[in-house]
Order: structure tokens, then C-alpha cells, then sequence
């Protein structure tokens, strides 16, 4: 069930964040959220979202727009599904798990390492954010000596 898991939540991350599941895995972060997901939500909920998501790729075919149309409505907009979908989506970018909102606690009692917490040592320096934006993480992966002579270059759209 482990690999299962693991693979599942490798799609759906790519999927959700836009990046490939081998930048994704070039984090090496995959299990370590894999990890605090499971911790925070649960098996049974956790695989319900890989479910869902599975059957709406499936249905979804090659078609991009049906994909994002159905992920929005089937997992993004459920009440169950939606926060925890989202909550993997800024675990990705930013390396931090979010605690769940009240309502959906109240309802769905997560589980108890569900709280705000940065998810590894690594999580920070390997968010998604950085390669979005075209920055490197302040305080880590340095551009090199002497790197701070020159002004910095970015690329006009």
C-alpha cells in the first residue's frame, strides 16, 4: 500500500503544482510529505483524495481543461478534499505543513500531528517557491563567490 501511496501522491502533487514528478522528486521531499499528509489527515482521508484524483485523471483522458475542471470541482471545491489538496499544493512551495482549518477539524477530526509545522530540515531550501519566483532560498544554495559584485539579472516576460 506504501508504493501505492507514494506514487499516487507523487501524480496528484505534480499535477496540483504544475512541476514534474521528477523536479518533484529531485527535491527530495516526496516522502517526508507523503509522510506528514498521512500523519495530519489520516489513511482513510488521504486515500479518498488519491482516489478521487485518480478516477478524475482517468475520466479526464489528455484533455488538460476537463482535468482542471474536474480537479477543481471533484477535489479542490470538496470540503472534505479541498483544504487537505491545498494544504499539499503550500506544502510544496513554501516546505510547511498548515493546520487544517477549525471547521474542517471540528468535522473531520485530524489527526494529531496536525499542526503548523516546517515538514524537514530541507523543506525550506527545496519549497517550489524558489525556482518559481527565479530565486534561491535566503541563507542557502549560494550563488557562488563573488556572486554578490554583480547586480542581480532578471529576465523582462
Amino acid at each position: 500500500m506504501d508504493d501505492e501511496f507514494h506514487e499516487a501522491f507523487l501524480d496528484l502533487s505534480s499535477t496540483l503544482t504544475g512541476y514534474s514528478r521528477f523536479r518533484l522528486l529531485g527535491t527530495g521531499q516526496a516522502d517526508p510529505y507523503l509522510s506528514t499528509t498521512r500523519e495530519a489527515v489520516g489513511d482513510e482521508v488521504l486515500a479518498q483524495l488519491l482516489t478521487t484524483f485518480a478516477d478524475v485523471r482517468r475520466a479526464a483522458g489528455d484533455d488538460e481543461k476537463a482535468l482542471d475542471a474536474a480537479l477543481r470541482a471533484r477535489v479542490l471545491s470538496d470540503p472534505l478534499l479541498g483544504p487537505v489538496a491545498r494544504n499539499v499544493i503550500k506544502m510544496w512551495f513554501v516546505g510547511t505543513w498548515y493546520q487544517l482549518p477549525s471547521e474542517w477539524r471540528d468535522v473531520h477530526a485530524g489527526g494529531r500531528h496536525d499542526s503548523t509545522h516546517v515538514v524537514s530540515p530541507a523543506s525550506y531550501t527545496e519549497g517550489l517557491l524558489w525556482p518559481t519566483i527565479g530565486a534561491n532560498p535566503p541563507g542557502a544554495k549560494a550563488q557562488g563567490f563573488g556572486s554578490w559584485t554583480a547586480p542581480p539579472a532578471i529576465d523582462a516576460p
